[in-house]
Parts: C-alpha cells; sequence; structure tokens
C-alpha cells in the first residue's frame, strides 16, 4: 500500500469519524419535543439530502456548514431571499460566508436533480418548521422553484447574489 493511499484513506476514515461523533452529539429528539413539521415531504427530503451537512435540526456544524435556523426565515419573506432559497439549493454554493458571526468556506453541493416540488417543500421546511418563518408568509411554490431554474447561475454567483442579498436585508457581517 502507498503513503499517498494510506494517507488518504486515513483522512477518509478520519473525516467519517468526525461525521458519526457530530450525528451522535445531536439531541435525540424527546416525545413531549415531538412536533409534527408542518412540511413532512420536505421534512423527509432534508432527512435524505441536507442532515448530514447541516445537522438533523439544521443548526449545522462548525467548520462544515452553517446552520439553517435563522436565515431562511427571514429570505423567505423578500422576493430576492425566496430567489437565493432556490438559487441555492438549485446550483450549490461554495466559497466564505458568514451566518451569525462565524465564518465557513464550505461547498453546498447542487440538488436540481431533485424536482420542483421536492424543492419547494425542503425549503418550507427549512424556513417554516425549523427557522420558524411567520405564518402570514408565503410558501415556496412549485412554479417559484422552477422560475429560478429556468434562469440558470454557477454556485460562485449564487454566493455572490447572497451577499448582496445580506446587505439589502441588514444582515452583512
Amino acid at each position: 500500500m502507498s503513503r499517498r493511499f494510506a494517507r488518504g484513506a486515513t483522512s477518509l476514515a478520519l473525516a467519517l469519524a468526525v461525521l458519526v461523533v457530530t450525528a451522535l452529539a445531536q439531541p435525540a429528539l424527546a416525545a413531549d419535543d415531538a412536533t409534527a413539521p408542518r412540511y413532512t415531504d420536505g421534512a423527509t427530503t432534508f432527512q435524505a439530502n441536507c442532515v448530514v451537512c447541516h445537522g438533523r435540526y439544521g443548526v449545522g456544524q462548525p467548520s462544515l456548514a452553517p446552520p439553517l435556523t435563522d436565515y431562511p426565515a427571514r429570505y423567505i419573506a423578500n422576493a430576492e431571499g425566496r430567489r437565493q432559497l432556490a438559487m441555492t439549493v438549485l446550483y450549490g454554493m461554495f466559497g466564505d460566508i458568514t451566518v451569525q458571526q462565524k465564518h465557513y468556506n464550505f461547498r453546498m453541493p447542487q440538488f436540481a436533480q431533485l424536482s420542483d416540488d421536492a424543492l419547494a417543500a425542503v425549503l418550507n421546511y427549512v424556513a417554516f418548521d425549523l427557522a420558524h418563518a411567520s405564518a402570514d408568509t408565503a410558501a415556496l411554490s412549485a412554479a417559484d422553484i422552477a422560475a429560478v431554474r429556468s434562469q440558470p447561475v454557477g454556485a460562485d454567483a449564487v454566493r455572490v447574489h447572497r451577499s448582496a442579498l445580506l446587505t439589502d436585508l441588514g444582515l452583512a457581517n
């Protein structure tokens, strides 16, 4: 076995161990905490695609992925924020970002292979069930996702759009 292969295998094993420990450290959902999510299809999609990086409750993981428990509620109440949510899941995002005064340099994968219905459901789950957006805020629809899908952009453009949005929302750090 070559040294390069051994180092790569060791790095992979370490990364997997960190993910397992982090997942196990997430608090278990107590029976009295169990509130049925408003967007159950979105919860299922989140558990299948997002929980590895963002955690079971969307609280994120230090240096890996930012929390989803605040900004999405603010985004969904704003036209450009709604566009940002859709762009992020459709095209991914990479590079330096700051969320709640914490720095992340990560690569959010794109999920364009998921249907517009699935993406709308997962974004609504994140914004309403995890981030607790106001109930009088309109939910995203499959048509909203389709409109953003019809104008593809690169992951770097998603981050640039996010930066401008944060300034507009008074959230820039």
